[in-house]
């Protein structure tokens, strides 16, 4: 990174993983705007950070254009050089139990927005002597997992316009990166969720170790960053050999069984 303080504007700042990006952000001597529907109470404005309170608040549905649009005109004028999208939502469940407005919803949320946003602010970026802009994805992104596909499929989708723009921006001063968490201990997941994690033997980290893969992603200026192993080799490998790793998800589908027992049929045994 270099030397001056950076100023950071983080979506989904008032989540787990949000909150801990804030801490890391600010022991780092950044200055963070962070976006959220419901920030925490506070008397700051976004012309007025300090540095006893390095983190100054937006209110915001990034769901809406005018809210977007909002962000990004106070952002330029508070001199962003840092975007971290991290906002998102979650889902969990077999296909068919999936709710039409629930996918839309996290769709646009999780792909539509920080596409939007970043389309907003790439002329002040660009204008910079340098910038960043940070995609918080998950290696349900790169690996399809039972029980996740919505979700996963809303951070492929992510992953695929950040490496577009990425090899668009290059050249440029705004470096694009990716950072691909595996499951976080946060409220962020549901109880059932939970409870398929245990059963599936799915690891999963505290928050703050998010927050320094994010800190080192900055640091060392790369393409991607994963977290945990072996999520960091089965992205590799289901890149290269996915349809020859399906059988290895076996134990994820079984998990999703108990509310669809009978779509094990003898045709569908391995």
């Amino acid at each position: 990174m270099t030397a001056h303080p950076r100023r950071v504007l983080l979506t989904g700042a008032s989540g787990g993983i949000g909150s801990a990006f804030l801490k890391a952000l600010a022991r780092e001597g950044m200055r963070t705007m962070g976006v959220a529907r419901r920030p925490p109470q506070t008397t700051d404005t976004p012309g007025a950070p300090s540095r006893r309170q390095p983190v100054v608040w937006q209110q915001a549905d990034l769901t809406r254009s005018d809210d977007i649009a909002r962000v990004a005109s106070t952002a330029t004028a508070w001199g962003v050089d840092t975007v971290v999208h991290a906002a998102g939502i979650p889902s969990f469940g077999a296909v068919e139990d999936l709710a039409a407005d629930e996918a839309a919803a996290l769709l646009q949320l999780n792909l539509w927005s920080p596409m939007v946003l970043t389309q907003a602010l790439l002329p002040h970026l660009k204008s910079l002597p340098e910038a960043r802009i940070v995609f918080v994805g998950s290696a349900l992104g790169r690996i399809g997992v039972p029980g996740s596909a919505l979700y996963g499929a809303s951070k492929a989708g992510l992953h695929r316009f950040a490496e577009a723009l990425r090899r668009e921006l290059s050249g440029t001063r705004v470096r694009v990166q990716w950072l691909g968490p595996r499951a976080t201990r946060t409220a962020f997941n549901s109880p059932a969720n939970e409870s398929f994690n245990r059963a599936t033997g799915t690891a999963s980290d505290p928050p703050q170790v998010v927050a320094d893969a994010l800190m080192a992603l900055l640091r060392s200026g790369a393409a991607e960053r994963h977290v945990g192993f072996p999520e960091r080799l089965a992205v590799r490998l289901n890149g290269a050999l996915g349809p020859w790793l399906d059988a290895g998800f076996h134990k994820h589908r079984d998990a999703l069984l108990p509310t669809h027992p009978q779509d094990l049929t003898a045709g569908n045994t391995p």
